[in-house]
């Protein structure tokens, strides 16, 4: 029997939620935050999920190095990028420019 993982979804899409507009980060970093470390590949089937959830702007996660792996899962494939772009995100061959210095890690930024 498969395991229900609407919980787990739901967290992920809650931490997404919290992204600053021209900020992104990435699969593996939600998956620390969430006491998951070593999921990453669980919170990219969630996001692959949340592509059409309004509420959830899945353009802002990306794998580690910043490239934009998700964008087969939009409605075209050049959506996510003009998301990140509509931002001020600049998007080079399908990967965030300066990845670094918009990296937003959630262990840092909703430290408590």
């Amino acid at each position: 029997m498969a395991k229900d993982h609407s919980n787990f979804f739901n967290d992920v899409y809650e931490v997404v939620r919290l992204i600053p507009s021209g900020r992104a980060t990435n699969y593996g970093a939600i998956a620390n935050y969430l006491g998951t470390k070593g999921s990453a590949r669980m919170v990219g089937w969630a996001m692959n999920a949340a592509h059409r959830m309004a509420d959830v702007p899945a353009h802002r996660v990306v794998n580690r190095a910043g490239v934009l792996t998700g964008k087969s899962h939009f409605e075209t494939p050049t959506i996510m990028q003009e998301r990140l772009e509509a931002e001020g995100v600049e998007v080079v061959n399908d990967k965030i420019k300066n990845f670094d210095k918009i990296f937003w890690d959630p262990n840092t930024e909703l430290a408590l």
